[in-house]
């Protein structure tokens, strides 16, 4: 699957996604400090998956309407950077497809995934 790490992704989520076979774009190592518009567009115009811990990605897409290819927000305060990335991997393998063209909520006891209407 091709993603897109915002620069707020834990590194080891990063290195477990691309250990699992993802092609992953990490915006820390490319472009560090470019602007959620920027990722956001990004994201679309190379049709990767946005993986991001930042809550403003919301405010882009429910609120300005701004246009997306999908968004996973890790809300994972609190686990381990192990946890995490453990997490985040069973989570895409088992409902990435599903996550496509859509704005996905990764908890630590629950995942949450609203459809583009």
């Amino acid at each position: 699957m091709k993603l897109l790490a915002d620069e707020g992704v834990d590194r080891l989520v990063v290195v477990r996604l691309r250990d699992d076979g993802h092609d992953v774009t990490y915006v820390a190592e490319e472009d560090p400090g470019i602007s959620d518009d920027i990722v956001l567009g990004l994201s679309g115009e190379t049709k990767a998956l946005l993986i991001t811990a930042d809550k403003d990605f919301g405010e882009l897409v429910f609120r300005q309407g701004q246009a997306y290819r999908g968004v996973v927000l890790l809300r994972l305060g609190g686990l381990s950077n192990q946890r995490k990335a453990e997490l985040v991997s069973a989570t895409l393998r088992d409902h990435g497809v599903e996550m496509e063209e859509a704005f996905s909520v990764i908890e630590p006891t629950s995942l949450r995934i609203r459809k583009k209407v």
